[in-house]
């Protein structure tokens, strides 16, 4: 499973890292960056909850 960041829509909420910490960072002013964007099984759960937190839709998982 692939993590991707649209970093267009991303506005800086910082939502998705709360439920993710280990996959995402914020850099210093706020926005999203992806730190592992191949999200091994035993993530799935937290890159999914990280992906339904963010209220722009900037994060999506493909398979």
């Amino acid at each position: 499973m692939k993590l991707l960041l649209d970093s267009t829509r991303c506005q800086g909420y910082g939502l998705c890292r709360e439920p993710a910490p280990e996959l995402i960072d914020l850099d210093e002013w706020g926005y999203a960056q992806v730190l592992v964007s191949h999200v091994p099984a035993e993530g799935a759960g937290v890159a999914e909850e990280a992906v339904a937190a963010c209220p722009n839709s900037a994060l999506r998982l493909v398979k």
